[in-house]
């Protein structure tokens, strides 16, 4: 049958029945939203780092340079606070990646994933209640910490693996 300009041929080898329930469906949702984290982040911060009101109450020198440069777009955002706000999660999550592998091998995966459903919840608090500069990038770090520990790729991962577990065999796209 074609799908997508390819032939598609159906699985050799043996059918598995299997029923699509509820949890089923919620559990291949929640996994699926593993992945989205960083994609999800890059278009918030983006979008978040140009507006207005956020640069007058963290960062006024980008601003003022926003304003400043009107013909040009060059160095209108040329700002190292800005630039370690933007980086710091990302740096987190690539840092707590290690030591996540090894939550995982001495505790399981279930307790790592709490432990970053905790990094989220208290960075999420961090960054909703920050003032200043310095709240809101430990607020980031916390948030990467969590990405690092719900993306981590290391034998025994967290989400990467539960997305091919929790899908039946006849719904999952390989």
């Amino acid at each position: 049958m074609p799908a997508g300009g390819f032939t598609v041929s159906p699985p050799t080898g043996m059918e598995f029945e299997a029923k699509i329930t509820p949890i089923v469906v919620a559990s291949c949702v929640m996994a699926a939203t593993g992945g989205l984290m960083f994609g999800y982040d890059i278009g918030v911060s983006g979008g978040v780092s140009s507006m207005e009101d956020f640069l007058r109450e963290f960062f006024p020198t980008v601003l003022r340079n926003k304003h400043d440069n009107e013909g040009s777009n060059y160095c209108k955002f040329n700002d190292q606070g800005l630039q370690l706000f933007t980086s710091s999660l990302y740096l987190a999550g690539l840092t707590s990646t290690f030591f996540a592998s090894y939550t995982t091998r001495q505790l399981g995966r279930r307790v790592t994933m709490l432990v970053a459903g905790a990094f989220f919840i208290i960075g999420v608090i961090f960054n909703g209640a920050a003032h200043n500069l310095g709240t809101l990038i430990i607020g980031r770090i916390l948030l990467g910490c969590g990405v690092g520990f719900a993306n981590q790729k290391r034998t025994r991962t967290s989400i990467p693996e539960l997305r091919p577990r929790s899908a039946p065999p006849d719904i999952a796209l390989v």
